[in-house]
């Protein structure tokens, strides 16, 4: 059995000249206990000292995601862009506020002119939560014109924001009338529509923008990981007979928050007979030795960065079962072999068709892709099985600074067991760095 304490391997070391002062912190944010900005906490950076990982240094990192917003709209001859996404807030900006609330409670927005002019609508009463953003050049409120907050008055204020957004359109773009939008409600729409604004769509722009990592969104990332394998670790210690399914999942989740992580977009772990099929959320069962148990995290960890792996675990110190220990093998062949076809210049049609097939038998209950970017969530791009490249496949090629998972769920239709296995890994200039170190286990990959 592996050890439940894991710390992957290594080499980078700390540049001394990025080591905190009196007032700044190794990523650059005030060294201000009383700060309103989330962040790591200490234990998560003494955890990275010991590891040699460097921090992101954020405001280096903020300005990157700044400009690339910026080349995209220009590329594309757009004036500017109005985002909704909290998401694509957060790459903008760097700003966070009640993340998951306002993802379906469209209460905050931000326009990006294309000459780099920043606004922000912040949720009433919440202008201190970005005082320490300097790329924003004006917080304003009264972005919200859902039915919630605005009931039968909501055109009237979706016509009031969109004039804003109009005469800033004026002002910041000349005379380009091309506004990207990444998401609105029909009142916007309709708003922006009346005032003669043309509107593209953001989520190309946002996209495209993301895939590619700087230096340090990449730091960010490997900092993630480490703080989310630290927690697993912690979830293994969980694991034990008589402990729910919910009793471990929620050491991932005390894991993410004390290191200063967000929330985690799912729960998916299940354990015995509720791994196949695949998708079951943790719930109240009771976990017994010999039970398999397999887990997604789709966590956002520190910095808001996503880190998405997935391992498959026997609960108690048994040896799998010969059936467990054949799923298991597909699937790390799977991931082990796709996982070498990653370098730049590669199609994503190339990954579907020469990758590494499943058997027949497994094919049917497959995971939905076998790469998908990876960034602030699940990003751009998603490569998909051959089964589903005609219905919803489509074409690009691998870029250094592309973040991608490579997945595999191997579980046969009304079968008992069910495996999850899945890596992130870095396209560099020659090929790929792995990302995640959690082990794989000895027990089912040994004779």
């Amino acid at each position: 059995m592996n050890s439940p304490c894991f710390i992957p391997p290594h080499s980078r070391r700390i540049d001394p000249a990025r080591a905190h002062s009196a007032t700044l912190k190794p990523d650059g944010s005030a060294n201000d206990n009383d700060r309103v900005e989330i962040g790591p906490t200490p234990l998560a950076f003494a955890e990275w000292e010991q590891l040699g990982l460097q921090p992101p240094h954020l405001p280096t990192m903020r300005a990157f995601r700044l400009q690339r917003l910026r080349d995209q709209l220009v590329d594309r001859g757009l004036g500017g862009i109005l985002l909704f996404d909290p998401l694509n807030i957060r790459y903008a900006t760097d700003s966070t506020n009640m993340q998951l609330w306002t993802t379906h409670n469209p209460a905050r927005a931000c326009f990006v002119a294309a000459n780099g002019y920043v606004v922000l609508w912040d949720f009433h009463g919440c202008n201190h939560l970005t005082a320490h953003l300097p790329l924003i050049n004006e917080l304003r409120s009264g972005a919200s014109f859902f039915y919630y907050e605005t009931a039968e008055h909501t055109s009237k204020h979706a016509t009031s924001f969109c004039a804003q957004v109009d005469e800033l359109l004026r002002k910041h773009a000349g005379n380009t009338r091309r506004l990207a939008v990444d998401r609105i409600e029909v009142a916007g729409v309709r708003a922006l529509d009346a005032l003669g604004v043309e509107i593209c769509d953001g989520q190309t722009v946002t996209e495209h923008a993301r895939k590619i990592k700087g230096p340090d969104e990449i730091r960010a990332i490997r900092c993630a990981v480490a703080s989310c394998e630290a927690a697993i670790g912690e979830m293994r210690q969980a694991m034990r007979a008589g402990a729910t399914e919910n009793d471990v999942w929620a050491a991932l989740h005390v894991g993410n928050i004390r290191r200063g992580g967000e929330w985690i977009e799912t729960r998916i772990l299940s354990s015995g007979p509720r791994t196949n099929p695949w998708y079951q959320e943790s719930g109240p069962r009771v976990i017994r030795d010999g039970d398999l148990v397999s887990f997604d995290t789709d966590l956002i960890g520190v910095y808001g960065m996503c880190v998405d792996m997935s391992r498959s675990w026997i609960c108690g110190d048994l040896e799998p079962t010969a059936e467990q220990k054949r799923l298991y093998r597909i699937a790390h062949e799977h991931i082990t072999t796709n996982i070498e076809m990653v370098k730049p210049g590669v199609r994503f049609t190339d990954l579907t068709r020469n990758g590494h097939r499943l058997p027949e038998s497994c094919r049917a209950q497959r995971y939905a892709v076998m790469f998908h970017g990876v960034g602030l969530c699940d990003e751009y791009p998603c490569i998909r099985y051959p089964e589903d490249l005609e219905s919803y496949g489509y074409e690009g090629e691998l870029q250094p600074g592309m973040v991608l998972s490579v997945e595999a769920y191997v579980g046969e239709v009304g079968g008992k067991d069910g495996i999850k296995l899945e890596n992130q890994l870095l396209v560099t200039e020659t090929g790929y760095e792995l990302l995640t170190h959690y082990p794989f286990e000895e027990s089912f990959l040994r004779d």
